[in-house]
């Protein structure tokens, strides 16, 4: 009885383990839709299946609820980076002055110009890049579809990839879901086990 016990409760445990692993996989295969000829119906992947509704789905959260445009660019012209922007300005300026100024004129007043020049770089260049960040953002929302853009790169992922992608970052949780489908059967193979026994 034991031996049958166990034997029902492996059984189920396999099959449960075998069910979950074949949906698993049914999410991403056949990438492909696979007509069945006696009853008329077409097997596809989910994923494939849905790739554009996906596509359409992460597009709009990520745009809506997690980066825009203005945080974009919000961020690139943020205190730390506009330190580096300025010195880059007072950088070139001063490359510039110093080669495009006649060599007639004494280094001395060269410097005097170039410090000029920097004081100048100094007091105006947050304005200046204020005024173009809020250039640069209406221009941006008006011309650049972050959502669009998200959608079609998603579109364009080759399927296999994408499926590589995603059992790479999920593979854990998915074992875990084989696993529980084990589990699950074998609990259910053992219930059968004993029902049969206390009926016969």
């Amino acid at each position: 009885m034991l031996l049958e016990f166990a034997f029902m409760a492996f059984v189920g445990a396999g099959i449960g383990w075998f069910t979950n692993k074949i949906a698993i996989r049914m999410l991403f295969r056949p990438q492909n839709p696979v007509r069945i000829p006696l009853i008329g119906l077409s097997i596809q992947g989910l994923i494939p299946r849905r790739q554009r509704e996906i596509a359409g789905s992460i597009g709009e959260v990520v745009d809506r609820e997690l980066v825009s445009i203005e945080d974009i660019v919000m961020d690139l012209t943020a205190e730390k980076n506009r330190e580096e922007i300025i010195k880059t300005i007072k950088q070139k300026v001063e490359e510039i002055t110093k080669s495009s100024l006649p060599g007639l004129i004494p280094g001395y007043i060269k410097e005097l110009i170039t410090d000029y020049i920097n004081d100048v770089v100094d007091g105006q260049a947050n304005i200046v890049i204020d005024e173009l960040v809020e250039g640069i953002i209406h221009r941006a929302a008006r011309e650049i579809n972050l959502r669009q853009m998200i959608e079609d790169r998603i579109n364009q992922f080759d399927l296999g990839k994408l499926e590589e992608i995603i059992l790479s970052v999920a593979d854990r949780e998915l074992k875990h879901i084989e696993y529980l489908g084990a589990v699950i059967g074998f609990v259910i193979g053992l219930a059968q086990a004993v029902l049969v026994h206390l009926i016969l």
